[in-house]
């Protein structure tokens, strides 16, 4: 019988302790306590490590703390445009979505993209329509709605600009949400939902939704999960960076990931950080911003972190 853990990200950025109150503080770790929960009682029962990623970003999806799902940020038509990826590590199926609106929690779209089509990857209309087929949730446009993420998109709306989840105005940290496990057989599991980034236009699609970019799962190696700077982390094909890095040079999980986050990645101009989890059920974070909202359990250990 394999070691169960998980372990979760609410997003990398500036975080610095001096910005965030102590109220708002204490929401973030209730929400990564209340996301490490739901999917660590998965586990706890003897269930699959991908109802269990899936149930902890659901978690976080249905909080408007976090760039994703009910927090998902404004395009620049202002609208919502949410991207999310899962992965077994088994099998080696994925499933992901991107460009979509109204769904509830894009996580379980991606999911249904894997266990009930063919296909890896929908996006836009067709994605919806799928969605539809299979009586996805779905919530109108005041159930996305948040003052404080609304507020965000005025303040630079006009601008031929955009806001990255983990930019470094400091009131302007969001993240995309994501999460890692191993079951007791062994499987290991990986999946991250976005809302991408403050008036994004053109379409774009970051790293969230793309397999070996933003998401990764291998029996034989690691699941990893990611968060930063999307477009540097399509490049470097990130989380399969690190599952390469340990079956082709035999490093340790913390190793991959520190090489990738702190020497691959800023080479090519990336921030960010990533979680991972190894076949033994070793847990990691890596991140070379200030911060990054962060959690992981065991059967021996409970941990909620923001700050370096």
């Amino acid at each position: 019988m394999s070691k169960i853990a998980i372990a979760i990200h609410g997003g990398a950025g500036t975080i610095l302790k001096k910005d965030l109150t102590p109220e708002k503080e204490a929401a973030y770790l209730a929400a990564l306590d209340n996301a490490l929960a739901a999917g660590y009682s998965v586990l706890e029962k003897g269930g699959s490590s991908l109802d269990a990623v899936e149930q902890a970003v659901v978690s976080l999806e249905n909080t408007p703390l976090f760039n994703a799902g009910k927090g998902s940020v404004f395009t620049k038509n202002g609208t919502h445009e949410m991207d999310a990826s899962i992965m077994e590590g088994k099998t080696k199926m994925a499933g992901a979505v991107s460009l979509i609106t109204g769904i509830k929690n894009p996580v379980s779209l991606a999911r249904l993209v894997m266990e009930k089509s063919e296909h890896v990857f929908m996006a836009g209309e067709g994605a919806l329509e799928f969605a539809k087929l299979h009586h996805c949730k779905t919530e109108n446009s005041d159930y996305f709605y948040d003052e404080y993420r609304f507020q965000q998109w005025q303040a630079i709306k006009n601008a031929d600009t955009f806001q990255l989840d983990h930019a470094t105005n400091k009131d302007k940290k969001f993240g995309t949400v994501g999460a890692v496990a191993i079951d007791v057989n062994g499987t290991i599991a990986a999946a991250t939902s976005t809302g991408g980034m403050t008036n994004k236009k053109f379409g774009r699609v970051g790293d969230s939704p793309m397999i070996g970019a933003g998401t990764y799962a291998n029996n034989q190696t690691c699941g990893i999960s990611c968060t930063g700077s999307g477009e540097f982390f399509i490049r470097g094909v990130v989380a399969y960076d690190v599952s390469c890095l340990m079956e082709y040079k035999g490093l340790s999980l913390q190793e991959a990931c520190d090489t990738v986050i702190k020497n691959r990645l800023p080479k090519i101009g990336g921030d960010g950080g990533l979680i991972g989890v190894d076949k033994n059920g070793n847990l990691a974070f890596s991140f070379n911003t200030e911060g990054m909202y962060r959690g992981k359990k065991t059967s021996n250990e409970t941990y909620v972190g923001i700050y370096k």
